[in-house]
């Protein structure tokens, strides 16, 4: 059951607000989906926007690196942070240039992100990231030691105020050029996995895990 939103003045859509989607349980779809976000920061005068891989647990997301990077270091400053995720599914064609479009399904995440210092959540904060990567890959490789531990720094970012904007369907043309005589529509687009590439070190005998061949990013609707 869709959990309904009220957005705050700063993530109500208001270019095409028909396309916003008030609810938490489409928001997650795309933050589950989605692999890359984009980190926007502000730095004496300067912004920033940094694309990092990133994991859900619950309510919050959860960004990590190397404890030395510039951006966690600053994150972990209490400075105001904007997380976006975008999912592009499709080239919209119409019969004018100017209606050209795509669809799409993004989040946007607003607030202030902490760093993890509990060691419990942080362990579990990793697994999200892994999982969210490839889910079922965290069981069968080593844990990480006391030492990368230390070395990682992990961000968490309550998912309290957030916006999501969809696009789907057709083009919309000007109803004078529905008679202009080119193709129109969409050209469908999705993230496809591979075969497999074995590491020239694997021992050969090592199978395949069945979550590697079956791999996707789509999340079941």
């Amino acid at each position: 059951m869709a959990e309904p939103y009220s957005p705050t003045a700063r993530t109500r859509v208001t270019r095409e607000p028909e396309r916003a989607v008030y609810d938490r349980a489409a928001a997650y779809q795309v933050l589950d989906e989605g692999f890359i976000c984009h980190v926007g920061f502000v730095v004496d005068n300067q912004p920033f926007v940094i694309p990092t891989g990133y994991g859900r647990s619950g309510d919050n997301l959860y960004i990590h690196g190397s404890a030395a990077s510039r951006m966690l270091r600053n994150l972990d400053q209490g400075i105001a942070v904007c997380v976006t995720v975008t999912l592009l599914d499709g080239l919209v064609l119409a019969r004018s240039i100017f209606n050209h479009s795509m669809n799409y399904r993004s989040v946007v995440v607003l607030g202030t992100a902490v760093a993890v210092e509990d060691s419990a959540e942080k362990l579990q904060a990793l697994r999200a990231l892994s999982e969210h990567i490839l889910p079922g890959r965290w069981e069968e490789s080593r844990q990480p030691n006391e030492r990368e531990l230390k070395a990682t720094l992990v961000m968490r970012l309550p998912i309290t105020e957030y916006s999501a904007k969809m696009r789907t369907g057709p083009p919309i043309d000007n109803e004078e050029d529905y008679s202009f005589l080119t193709w129109a529509g969409v050209v469908p687009l999705q993230m496809v996995a591979g075969s497999p590439i074995n590491d020239p070190k694997l021992d050969p005998k090592t199978p395949v895990p069945s979550y590697v061949p079956s791999y996707s990013r789509t999340v079941a609707k």
